[in-house]
C-alpha cells in the first residue's frame, strides 16, 4: 500500500500557492496527453461517475488518441493529522466518438481506496453512450457494506420547455439490514432526482426535484446521491460578478 505521507506531500505540493489558484499542467508523453493538476478534468459515464473531491486534491490523467485513458486522483478531506482521510481513486477506461455522427460510447472501471482507513476498497464499473445530443450513463458499485446501481440521462435542451433536462436514479442493496428504533428493518432503498437548467439575463437557474423511497425515521439509514432524504424542491441561481 502506498505510504500516506508521500501522498500528502504530492497533493500538498500541487495545492501550494494562493487558495484560489488552480494548478493544471498538460504535456505530451509517449503518445499520451498527460494532465497533472488539482482540478478534476475527468468524468465518466457521461458525467455519472467522477473521482472524489476533498479539501486538498491532486492527480494524473493520461489520454491516448485511440480513446484509451487511465489515471489516479487523490483527495484529502481531513484538516489535521488527527482526522486525516485520504482517498486514492484509480481508474482506466475507453472512450470513442464516431466522427460527424453524434454517437459515442464509453466503458471503464474505477477503484476507490481509503488509504488512511481500515476499510476494504470499493470498485465501480461504468458505461455511457451519447446519441444526437443526449447522454446516458450507468454504473454498478460494490462497496464493503452495500451494492449500488445508478442510471443517468441528460437530454440536453428540450424543444418544448427550452430548458436543460437531466435525471438520475439510484438503487442501494445493503449487505446487512439496518434495524431502526421501531424494530423495522431497511434492506434496500432508492433515490432519484430531476434537474432543469436555464440561462436568463446572464443568470444560470437550476431547479431540482429530489426524493427517496425512505420516509420519517427510515431516513436515518439513508446515504446516497441526494443532499436530503425527504422530498425536496431546490432552486439555485448563479450570476457572474465580472
Amino acid at each position: 500500500m502506498p505510504n500516506p505521507s508521500w501522498l500528502v506531500f504530492i497533493v500538498a505540493a500541487l495545492a501550494s500557492g494562493p487558495a484560489t489558484a488552480q494548478t493544471l499542467l498538460q504535456r505530451d508523453l509517449g503518445g499520451f496527453d498527460m494532465t497533472l493538476g488539482t482540478t478534476q478534468t475527468r468524468t465518466m459515464a457521461q458525467g455519472l461517475v467522477k473521482p472524489s473531491n476533498g479539501a486538498v486534491n491532486g492527480g494524473l490523467d493520461f489520454t491516448h488518441d485511440t480513446g484509451l485513458y487511465f489515471g489516479q486522483w487523490t483527495a484529502n478531506s481531513g484538516s489535521s493529522a488527527d482526522n486525516l482521510s485520504i482517498e486514492m481513486d484509480t481508474y482506466a477506461g475507453y472512450k470513442h466518438r464516431f466522427a460527424s455522427s453524434g454517437y459515442g460510447y464509453e466503458f471503464g472501471l474505477i477503484n476507490y481506496d481509503h488509504v488512511t482507513q481500515d476499510v476494504e476498497p470499493s470498485r465501480e464499473i461504468y458505461s455511457g453512450i451519447s446519441i444526437l445530443g443526449s447522454r446516458f450513463g450507468a454504473a454498478f458499485a460494490n462497496d464493503p457494506d452495500r451494492s449500488n446501481t445508478s442510471l443517468y440521462a441528460d437530454l440536453g435542451t428540450t424543444p418544448i420547455l427550452g430548458m436543460g433536462l437531466s435525471m438520475r436514479y439510484g438503487n442501494y442493496m445493503l449487505n446487512s439490514p439496518v434495524t431502526l428504533a421501531s424494530g423495522d428493518m431497511v434492506r434496500s432503498y432508492n433515490d432519484w432526482s430531476v434537474n432543469l437548467t436555464r440561462k436568463w439575463a446572464d443568470t444560470q437557474f437550476n431547479f431540482s426535484y429530489t426524493g427517496t423511497s425512505l420516509q420519517g425515521q427510515d431516513c436515518s439509514s439513508y446515504s446516497g446521491h441526494n443532499a436530503y432524504c425527504d422530498t425536496a424542491l431546490l432552486l439555485k441561481a448563479s450570476h457572474p460578478l465580472f
